[in-house]
């Protein structure tokens, strides 16, 4: 027997999906988290998981874990104590920076603090050209000045950056020797290795970032590779990637920069799989969990990946999913400002004390006891029966933000989804609206555990006529990460014309990252007929600040070929292209994919009649704006739906993982992969068109 298990940590709940690829069935798990020690909670879900499956930790064929470690130690400034070794003269880029305002027309913003201070900055006399030769060689005596005066100082890891080094690492690799040498404890992060690409200042930050996280991610991982070993597990784990695709424990340990944005990167790629199944290919994502929401756009089947971010104020300089996050979760904090406006979020009440409804100690009222109060959720439990809820303690948590608002509970309550999802809205403009997108002409995937509760009220306020809820929608990020190929993103930047390259040249250097790719494809373990490489080029006009990334055309592609793909791409992204102007190409890109075996669900059983009466588990009283108040409405049970199933809104499903939320007005249908598809318009799904 084998199976693959994937874990998702979120600040509230931890996930747990289980595919048995010998019965073909699938198990999922939901339970809290444990913030002080996220892996106490994995591994008390990867117990609950396989007693419920009945599969032993010896027959689990793979591991992977999405985790928020990373960001969580960067927005809370518990990252390690970092020095930097840096060409002369660029001592204080870090500071320099882009010099853009965080706010443009907030004369006091601040940006963040450098995470290295000045006095562990230290500058080493060695330059390259731009062409990669050598000007000055390194001076080893400001290499030893430097690592004698930090000696003192006791550095948990060391950023080295030089000049230009992406061309040519030599000198890093050389000062890293001598660091491992004097300082053999210290975590050291080149930048010729985590982000060998040119723009020095976000290759420093990224650089700097990957040394700040690594002692804490490398301890953290180390124990939770020793644990998972300790249980049987024959594997070691993979951890997810902020690209859509995961990595070994020991890569994600060395390159820690890489797992930014681990968990929500894990269910943007688990959702475009399963609309993908239902015939869906552009979407908006919206994922609502615990303590934040996490919307981003699919194309043609393909989350958007962007080459940069910013993360907490820092950008970061490798291959991303574009996610938009806010914070805005069930547990988010509902407070009064200054003025006597109601706020929501960002704090969180996370999973312990956790909203007032779980009887934790937590007295302030949260979106989640919100939604208690009107109905939507469960007034008596979670989890199936795992998790009590106490609505009486829900109610008077709402009562006391109602006093001081001057308002009724339930219009307090009211007030609380009205905040919430106004800020949800703007995330989902982010990705959408102000990129040049419809959202009217996209599928919104509503998962979390929150997100169905609010997905229908969402897409009714943007005029999206169509949301999908996946058939275990509060565990899609561990259910992604099952999904998910192992990936390695390779780049090489050398700037130059596009009519000067030759064909010949431009082959010899993708021959050069194949067989880079190839040896890590090898060392993986990944058979022949699951190996993929995709070609891509970052190009640009000349005079172009910023490239677009092109794939490589299909065929036989020549540099016209190449000239067509990218005027095509600018004319998509821009409008417009411009097809006497000179094209610089600038990098040049490998992503090398080891695809999983096919993750293949049986169909759901047909539908004799289109009522689903036997799958109604009740009636209670919700309240829905759109019928002016409480009103009784039917609660359906999510397992004992089947294909074809028609559900009239107002109405209720409810499962171990999420509740979904179906307006009056609206209807949803089931459909044979079993996600939930509610429309608002009467629009036929892709399966009825043909």
């Amino acid at each position: 027997m084998s199976a693959r298990l994937g874990v998702d940590v979120g600040g509230t709940f931890t996930d747990v999906a289980l595919w048995d690829e010998t019965s073909r069935r699938l198990a999922v798990l939901k339970l809290p988290s444990v913030p002080h020690d996220p892996a106490e909670g994995i591994l008390a879900g990867i117990r609950g998981i396989t007693e419920q499956a009945g599969v032993r930790a010896a027959g689990l064929a793979f591991l992977a874990h999405g985790t928020t470690v990373a960001t969580n130690a960067l927005l809370e400034g518990k990252g390690a104590r970092t020095a930097l070794l840096t060409t002369r003269g660029f001592r204080d880029l870090l500071e320099i920076a882009r010099q853009k305002r965080p706010a443009l027309y907030d004369l006091q913003a601040d940006k963040p603090s450098p995470l290295v201070p000045r006095d562990l900055r230290f500058e080493v006399r060695e330059r390259l050209l731009a062409d990669g030769s050598v000007l000055e060689k390194l001076r080893v005596e400001d290499v030893e000045a430097a690592l004698a005066a930090l000696g003192s100082r006791d550095p948990e890891a060391i950023a080295v950056c030089f000049l230009y080094s992406f061309l040519d690492p030599t000198h890093e690799r050389q000062v890293a020797a001598r660091i491992r040498d004097r300082l053999p404890l210290c975590h050291v992060s080149l930048s010729s290795e985590v982000s060998p690409e040119f723009r020095e200042y976000e290759r420093l930050s990224t650089t700097v970032l990957n040394a700040y996280l690594g002692p804490l991610i490398s301890r953290y991982l180390g124990r939770f590779d020793r644990a998972v070993r300790e249980l049987g597990i024959p594997r070691a784990p993979y951890i997810n990637q902020s690209n859509g695709g995961i990595i070994s424990v020991a890569a994600a340990a060395l390159h820690p920069v890489r797992t930014l944005l681990s968990g929500p990167s894990a269910g943007v790629m688990g959702a475009a799989w399963a609309a993908r199944d239902s015939g869906f290919a552009s979407l908006i994502t919206f994922d609502m969990g615990g303590t934040s929401t996490d919307v981003a756009r699919v194309e043609h089947g393909r989350p958007i990946i962007a080459g940069e971010r910013s993360v907490a104020g820092y950008p970061v300089r490798i291959p991303t999913l574009e996610i938009e996050t806010v914070g805005a979760g069930g547990g988010s904090l509902a407070w009064v400002d200054s003025g006597g406006a109601l706020k929501v979020g960002p704090e969180s009440a996370g999973a312990h004390p956790g909203p007032a409804c779980y009887g934790r100690g937590g007295s302030r009222p949260t979106v989640t006891d919100a939604n208690v109060v009107l109905g939507r959720l469960s007034a008596t439990h979670l989890l199936d029966g795992r998790m009590p809820l106490r609505r009486e303690l829900a109610a008077a948590a709402i009562e006391d933000l109602a006093r001081e608002l001057s308002l009724s509970p339930v219009d307090a309550a009211r007030g609380i989804l009205s905040v919430v999802q106004t800020n949800m809205l703007g995330a989902i403009r982010v990705v959408s609206v102000r990129k040049g997108y419809d959202p009217r002409t996209y599928t919104m995937v509503a998962f979390g555990g929150a997100g169905p509760l609010h997905a229908a009220a969402l897409a009714r306020d943007l005029g999206v006529r169509q949301v999908l809820v996946p058939a275990a929608p509060g565990i899609l990020c561990a259910l992604g990460l099952l999904i998910e190929p192992l990936r390695l993103d390779l780049v090489r930047t050398r700037v130059q014309p596009l009519d000067a390259l030759r064909e010949r040249d431009v082959e010899r250097l993708f021959e050069d990252l194949e067989a880079e790719a190839g040896a890590w494809l090898d060392e993986e373990s990944v058979p022949p007929a699951r190996r993929r490489l995709v070609r891509a080029f970052d190009m640009r006009y000349l005079g172009q600040n910023f490239e677009l990334t092109v794939l490589e055309p299909p065929g036989r592609p020549s540099l016209g070929s190449l000239g067509a793909a990218f005027l095509g791409e600018h004319e998509r992204v821009y409008g417009y292209s411009a097809p006497d102007e000179p094209v610089q190409v600038v990098a040049f890109r490998l992503t090398a994919l080891g695809e999983p075996e096919p993750l293949a669900l049986p169909p759901l059983p047909r539908a004799p009649r289109p009522e689903p009466d036997e799958a109604c588990a009740g009636v209670r009283a919700v309240y829905f704006d759109e019928a002016g108040g409480f009103v009784p409405t039917p609660i359906y049970r999510r397992e004992r739906l089947l294909d074809g199933h028609r559900i009239a809104g107002p109405a209720v499903v409810e499962q171990m993982d999420a509740t979904t939320v179906i307006l009056p007005g609206q209807v949803a249908v089931v459909d044979e992969r079993a996600n939930l598809l509610i429309r608002t318009d009467g629009l036929p799904r892709p399966a009825d068109v043909a």
